[in-house]
C-alpha cells in the first residue's frame, strides 16, 4: 500500500488539511465564493476585510492594473480597491452559513476599523461570536484606508499595533492573527510588538505600495480613474522576494506561527515559504488570474515534491532553510570560486561574454564560432554569467585558492 505524504498543518488551534488558504481579497468577497473555494479544495479562507457599518468604502471604476515582462502578461498586479462594502450583519449571516456547511474548514474573519480601541473590541466580539475560527487584524492595506487612519496607518505605528491587538483580544473568543504591512523600515520589530501584545499568529505580507506605470501616449498614471490615479497595492509574482524576506525575518524574530503571503503562484513558491519557516500560505492574485481550480495543481505538486524528497509530512520541511539565513557579515569570506564553462554544452551565443564585458569584470574570452572561456585571474565570481547563460549547467563554479 502506497502512503501519500501528510499535508495537514496545525495552525494555532486550527487543523488545516493542507497549507493552502485564500487570503483576504476579492476571491473571498462573499460567503458563496468562500464555499465554492472550499468545495474546490482550499483548506481555509480569510474573509475580505470586514469593517464597522459606519465606515464608508469606495471602489473606483477601473481599479486594477498589471505590469508584464517579456512573454509574461502579468508579473505585478496593482489594486486600489478597499475593504468590503457589505454590511456587518450580512457577513455575520454568511459566516454562520459557511461554518454550518463546512464546519471542518477554518474560516478566518479579517477586520479593520478606525484606531479606536472600543471599535476594534466591538468588531472583534461581533465577528468572533458569529463563528469564525480566528480573526486577522488588517494593519496592512496601503491605499485609501491609511488616509483615514486605518490599514497601514496602524501597521506603521507600533503603539497602535499594541493597543489595537490588545483591544481585539479583549473582545475575541478565538485566536488573533495580526496582518503586517511590508511598507515599514523593520517588519521584525512590528512582529515582536504584535507578539508582545498577545497576538497568536502573524500573517505577512500585505501589498507593497507602488505605481504600476504611466501611459506614455496619454501621460496618465495607471490604473486611470477619469485621468488620474493614486499609489496602490502591488501583488503578484514579482512581490515574492519582498514577501519572503519579511516572512523569514518574522520567523527569526518571533515565537508565534507565521502565515506567508505574497507572490505565491505555484506549489514551488509555497514550498519556499514553508522552508523559510512559514506555517502555511495564503494565496490571492494567482487565484484572481487562474481561478479556484489552481488548488489542485498546488496540492498535487506539493504531494509529489514531498514524496520525491522522501518526506512523510509537510511539517518536516517547515523552517529547514531558516538557519541558513544569516547576517551579511557572517557569510563565509573564505569561500572562493571562479566560473567554469562546459565547452561541450556551450552554444557559442556570446551572452555571457557581453554581460561580463559590459556589466562585470571582463573575465570571459569569446570568439565568434568558438566556445567561451574564463580568465580565472580576472574572474571575480559575481555570478552574472551563470545567471544569464541560456543553457542549464553550462556555467558552474570551481573552487580555487586565490
Amino acid at each position: 500500500m502506497v502512503t501519500k505524504p501528510d499535508l495537514t498543518v496545525k495552525f494555532c488551534k486550527l487543523e488545516l488539511e493542507s497549507p493552502y488558504m485564500l487570503s483576504s481579497a476579492p476571491p473571498t468577497c462573499t460567503g458563496e465564493m468562500i464555499m465554492r473555494a472550499f468545495e474546490e479544495g482550499w483548506a481555509g479562507a480569510v474573509t475580505k476585510t470586514i469593517k464597522p457599518d459606519k465606515t464608508a468604502v469606495y471602489d473606483y471604476d477601473n481599479r486594477f492594473g498589471i505590469m508584464g515582462f517579456e512573454d509574461k502578461q502579468m508579473v505585478v498586479f496593482e489594486n486600489i480597491e478597499e475593504v468590503t462594502k457589505r454590511p456587518l450583519g450580512t457577513w455575520i449571516k454568511e459566516i454562520k452559513e459557511v461554518k454550518k456547511k463546512y464546519p471542518e474548514k477554518p474560516l478566518i474573519g479579517s477586520l479593520m476599523a478606525e484606531p479606536k480601541e472600543d471599535e476594534w473590541e466591538a468588531l472583534a466580539r461581533a465577528v468572533s461570536e458569529a463563528g469564525v475560527d480566528m480573526l486577522e487584524l488588517n494593519f496592512g492595506c496601503p491605499h485609501g484606508m491609511p488616509e483615514r487612519g486605518m490599514g497601514a496607518f496602524c501597521g506603521q505605528r507600533p503603539e497602535l499595533i499594541e493597543k489595537l491587538t490588545k483591544a481585539s483580544k479583549q473582545g475575541s473568543n478565538v485566536p488573533i492573527m495580526v496582518k503586517l504591512t511590508p511598507n515599514v523600515t523593520d517588519i521584525a520589530f512590528m512582529g515582536k510588538t504584535a507578539e508582545a501584545a498577545g497576538a497568536d499568529a502573524i500573517s505577512a505580507i500585505n501589498t507593497v505600495l507602488g505605481l504600476i506605470g504611466v501611459n506614455i501616449d496619454t501621460f496618465e498614471p495607471m490604473p486611470t480613474v477619469n485621468g488620474k490615479s493614486t499609489f496602490g497595492g502591488m501583488s503578484g509574482p514579482a512581490m515574492k522576494p519582498i514577501a519572503m524576506r519579511c516572512v523569514a525575518q518574522l520567523c527569526q524574530a518571533t515565537n508565534i506561527p507565521v502565515s506567508g503571503i505574497g507572490g505565491i503562484t505555484t506549489w514551488r513558491d509555497a514550498v519556499e515559504f514553508l522552508l523559510i519557516g512559514a506555517n502555511n500560505v495564503q494565496v490571492c492574485t494567482s487565484v484572481m488570474w487562474r481561478g479556484y481550480r489552481l488548488i489542485h495543481d498546488m496540492v498535487d505538486g506539493l504531494t509529489q515534491y514531498l514524496d520525491d524528497k522522501g518526506f512523510s509530512s509537510v511539517k518536516e520541511i517547515q523552517g529547514l532553510t531558516l538557519p541558513k539565513l544569516t547576517a551579511w557579515s557572517k557569510l563565509d569570506k573564505d569561500w572562493e570560486v571562479v566560473a567554469k564553462i562546459d565547452k561541450d554544452k556551450c552554444i557559442k551565443c556570446g551572452i555571457c561574454f557581453v554581460g561580463c564585458r559590459d556589466g562585470g569584470y571582463q573575465a570571459i574570452k569569446f570568439e565568434q564560432g568558438k566556445a567561451a572561456e574564463v580568465d580565472e585571474e580576472k574572474c571575480d565570481a559575481c555570478s552574472l554569467c551563470t545567471l544569464s547563460c541560456p543553457v542549464p549547467g553550462c556555467i558552474t563554479w570551481k573552487r580555487v585558492k586565490k
